[in-house]
């Protein structure tokens, strides 16, 4: 999939060249004539290796001292992804059609990927960790995206081994807003389509700091929880983690804003009452989508301001016709979004016709 030993070799071919990523923090992309080299520098939290590819457009020619690694052949024809976060990015490339395997279809919510499922056209190839690499190996795909938890991906070893492309896709690691949005130009490369990529993200960074900008006008912080239990322990998201940016950058005061770390704290019940039992506002409890299913599940849910006041926001009201969470699948790509609906949230008087997206009031 890559090489760790080669750097210098690919240290001197890139000397002349610029990264053309601005934001993302786990992928490189650098153009040539006839060719482009991405490098995935964080495939998975802590990964201590990169991964180099080399995509070669027709009739270009790849130099003798990067043939070491994984070449494919641009633009691709035929992929198969396994995030749902990879579906957004072929839908506003235009290139949805070229999707021919998902592993757990019903995961996807997007209208337009769903016409394609239904239809018979994207093939089910069972679980990200666990691909049926029987049913792959038979279609045959020109590249399939994995990602990975760590070093040890079994499935994707073994279709690398039959002869597929296999690419590792780090977005999920990416903990900035515009970093994460940013991997669309990953899937612009495969097809040539760099350009188009390009403006798709321009057009997002730009509504991303317009609202940004809106935001600072401000004039209070509400105090935001965040999070619920999972068997014992309450699971906040760390202060330096992708959900706390957004709620940073909407200009509220989130409690566990201090906390170090990206991912999630988990923390005893008593502990986050005694924090946030007057927080005015909760967002994303968990995968609720009532009130009542919330206290039905803890009845010490009610203890808290912002549940009797009715200010509980949750993003998993939006779903798709088999139960996906729309959130999970475009937020990455579209920030812009997110940011204007904690604004109409917190400070609705800052973005007056904005209608909720992602997030509804539960009821």
């Amino acid at each position: 999939m890559g090489c760790k030993n080669k750097k210098e070799i690919y240290s001197a071919e890139t000397a002349t060249v610029k990264n053309e990523i601005q934001y993302a923090t786990g992928f490189e992309i650098y153009r040539y004539n006839g060719y482009s080299v991405v490098k995935i520098t964080t495939p998975w939290p802590g990964a201590k290796e990169n991964f180099i590819y080399v995509l070669q457009e027709k009739n270009g020619t790849i130099p003798d001292s990067i043939k070491q690694f994984t070449t494919i052949q641009i633009p691709i024809e035929s992929i198969v992804v396994t995030s749902t976060t990879h579906v957004p990015a072929l839908e506003m490339l235009g290139v949805e059609n070229t999707l021919v395997g998902f592993p757990n279809t019903d995961y996807i919510s997007s209208e337009k990927t769903r016409k394609r499922i239904d239809a018979g056209k994207v093939r089910e190839v069972g679980k990200n960790e666990n691909l049926n690499t029987e049913v792959l190996i038979d279609m045959q795909p020109n590249l399939i995206v994995g990602f990975g938890l760590n070093n040890s991906n079994p499935s994707l070893d073994i279709l690398q081994k039959s002869g597929l492309k296999v690419m590792f896709n780090g977005d999920w690691t990416e903990q900035s807003p515009l970093g994460k949005a940013e991997w669309i130009k990953f899937f612009g490369a495969l097809y040539g389509l760099d350009s188009k990529a390009n403006s798709v993200f321009i057009e997002i960074e730009k509504e991303y700091n317009a609202t940004l900008a809106l935001a600072k006008k401000a004039t209070r912080k509400p105090t935001v929880l965040s999070g619920a239990m999972f068997q014992d322990q309450w699971y906040v998201p760390q202060g330096e983690s992708w959900a706390a940016l957004f709620l940073k950058d909407a200009q509220a005061d989130y409690l566990w804003k201090d906390s170090k770390g990206t991912g999630s704290a988990s923390l005893p019940f008593e502990v986050i009452l005694e924090k946030a039992q007057q927080a005015e506002f909760w967002i994303a409890p968990g995968d609720f989508s009532s009130l009542k299913q919330m206290s039905d599940s803890n009845p010490h849910y009610q203890e808290f301001e912002s549940f009797k006041n009715k200010k509980v926001y949750s993003y998993a009201v939006n779903k798709g016709a088999k139960g996906g969470i729309l959130y999970f699948e475009w937020s990455p790509t579209r920030p812009d979004w997110v940011l204007k609906d904690f604004i109409k949230i917190f400070h609705p008087e800052l973005v007056p016709n904005h209608t909720l997206f992602f997030f509804q009031k539960l009821e």
